[in-house]
């Protein structure tokens, strides 16, 4: 005699919208003290499902942003949780999708679920969840783990009756050994520049001399879609590549130094160069890897700084060979044809995503797809950052094949875009005493410490650290005197907090009495750190600088993280 028969799941044959299928997420150690995946969604879901199917309904498209419109569109959340462990496989993790509040002290939705890790998929209601009024966007999808593990994440959402959605076929699998993989790889490679610095770095690390590998740039070199971010980006894995070709015994004697920071451009790398490269005199690079090419849209000097920053870096202390690395957004976007006459005209290695994997996707049938090359619309999935990693081995390839190199590249020759902050020196709260151009500083009502700074991941290191966090800080409140700075120099750049809070407020900057910028933290709207150029002069002298809020903002917060300057 049969049983009775299983009840049908009312959801099943509804329409699906995929949001992450099979993605690799990372229970990393946050500063709550707990181990949390974040998925930020502020207005980037839409790119997200574009990711998975560029098919995608506008009508679906158009709702799925907001709080709101998400509840007309989507009957239920599906999350599939599975451990990459096959121990932690029974381990249950807390999946939370927040929205974020339009209404200043009422918290936005949170739609919340145990999620078994050994591949169940579990659902959530949404008419379980009563209307919200102050939602406003989706803010993240929050996987809490019981310790630091690594899981792959489907979030899909079933639509309600009216709606419609393609249906997604998956990829085939990358295949990393083809012909055809080893191809596009080979096409990175732009030049290998002159090899003088690299292959004496190869030499010191062949006899078992410290070696030192450096990596500056935005987020991709801190890791952004790479999970763990710490162990699967493209900038540890090339690490490992060297050292395992180079290092003496089991490599310890090549170290490894990442200061990758989202959102930033080489204006800004120029004045973290010291303290997040050369660690304020503790790091003398043997080889420094800059990758700005997505990123420095943002340069308000349109390549100069990032010139500038090339020859700072082949000048300064350890003088690094230098290699030019150009990431790609998922629309084909990078600036490398404004960067490669700088690795021409200074002899530095030049590696291209772009060149690399742009080509071959619209080929019939890709090496890899750009839903598999990318986590998102800009950041490499696991997958891309094995391929930069591959790419830059191949370089390592070349040069261990290559002839000595005997002469070093001439650093003097005239620049292609310009380096006029080359020589750019740069202080905070901590070390301005040190600097003897700084011939006077009042704090004004500038007093405070900002603590809700950008956060990044630092070299091996998975648990973020704040970025510039000896600052300077007004804080929400009454007014006061102005921050001055009395300083000799030719040229000067601010360094300060980007916000998204709205108690964070304009400021003028004035030079010798004349306004020469206002600067105002919620243009970009999310909190990191910018620099922009506040004064610029043909000759060094000293001058007196004013940071004060503007009128109408007297009472708001504003954080002065730094300056760049000149002589």
């Amino acid at each position: 005699m049969r049983g009775p028969k299983a009840p049908k799941d009312p959801v099943a044959k509804r329409p699906a919208v995929y949001v992450m299928v099979d993605a690799v997420i990372d229970g990393s150690p946050r500063e709550n003290g707990k181990f949390q995946d974040i998925c930020y969604l502020n207005g980037r879901i839409v790119q997200k499902i574009s990711v998975l199917c560029n098919d995608m309904p506008k009508d679906v498209l158009d709702l799925v942003p907001t709080g709101a419109g998400f509840r007309k569109l989507v009957h239920t959340i599906g999350v599939t949780v599975l451990a990459v462990n096959k121990e932690h496989q029974e381990d249950t993790v807390v999946f939370e999708m927040n929205c974020l509040s339009t209404e200043q002290g009422k918290a936005g939705t949170c739609y919340r679920a145990e999620v078994p890790c050994n591949g169940q998929e579990v659902k959530i209601t949404v008419a379980d969840y009563p209307e919200n009024e102050a939602d406003g966007l989706l803010g993240s999808f929050v996987t809490t783990f019981p310790a630091h593990r690594a899981a792959k994440l489907t979030v899909c959402f079933y639509l309600n009756d009216g709606f419609t959605a393609p249906e997604m076929v998956p990829d085939a699998p990358v295949d990393f050994a083809s012909p055809r993989y080893r191809e596009m790889i080979e096409r990175s490679l732009i030049q290998t520049g002159n090899l003088f610095r690299v292959q004496k770095a190869i030499r010191k690390a062949q006899a078992g001399e410290e070696v030192t590998i450096a990596y500056l740039g935005g987020s991709i070199t801190q890791g952004a879609g790479a999970k763990p971010i710490h162990t699967e980006c493209y900038a540890y894995q090339s690490y490992l590549a060297f050292k395992n070709r180079f290092g003496k015994g089991d490599g310890a004697n090549v170290k490894f130094v990442k200061s990758g920071a989202g959102g930033t451009c080489s204006e800004l790398g120029l004045t973290r160069y010291d303290l997040d490269v050369l660690r304020r005199g503790t790091v003398v690079p043997d080889i420094v890897f800059l990758e700005y090419a997505v990123n420095d849209a943002g340069d308000e000097t349109d390549g100069v700084c990032f010139e500038s920053l090339v020859r700072m870096a082949m000048d300064g202390p350890g003088q690094p060979a230098v290699i030019l690395l150009f990431s790609v957004f998922m629309d084909d976007f990078n600036l490398q044809e404004r960067m490669i006459p700088v690795g021409k005209r200074c002899q530095t290695a030049m590696i291209s995503l772009k060149d690399a994997v742009t080509p071959q996707f619209s080929e019939e049938n890709p090496v890899i797809t750009k839903r598999q090359y990318f986590y998102d619309l800009f950041h490499p999935s696991n997958d891309g950052h094995r391929i930069m990693s591959d790419c830059i081995d191949y370089f390592w390839e070349q040069v261990a094949k290559a002839l000595e190199e005997t002469k070093d590249a001439v650093l003097d020759a005239t620049p292609a875009i310009g380096e006029k902050y080359r020589s750019l020196l740069a202080f905070d709260r901590a070390n301005y005493k040190e600097h003897e151009a700084v011939k006077a500083l009042s704090e004004g009502v500038f007093t405070e410490k900002d603590y809700m700074l950008q956060y990044v991941e630092k070299d091996d290191n998975p648990k973020g650290v704040p970025e510039f966090p000896d600052n300077w800080m007004k804080s929400a409140g009454g007014k006061g005197e102005a921050f001055t700075l009395k300083i000799f120099c030719k040229d000067l750049l601010l360094v300060y907090k980007d916000s998204g809070d709205p108690a964070f407020g304009t400021v003028e900057v004035r030079v010798d009495g004349t306004v020469t910028r206002e600067v105002n933290p919620l243009e970009v709207g999310w909190n990191h750190c910018t620099a922009y150029v506040v004064y610029e002069g043909d000759m060094a002298a000293e001058h007196e600088v004013t940071i004060s809020m503007k009128e109408e903002d007297a009472e708001k917060c504003f954080t002065i993280l730094g300056f760049g300057y000149t002589l």
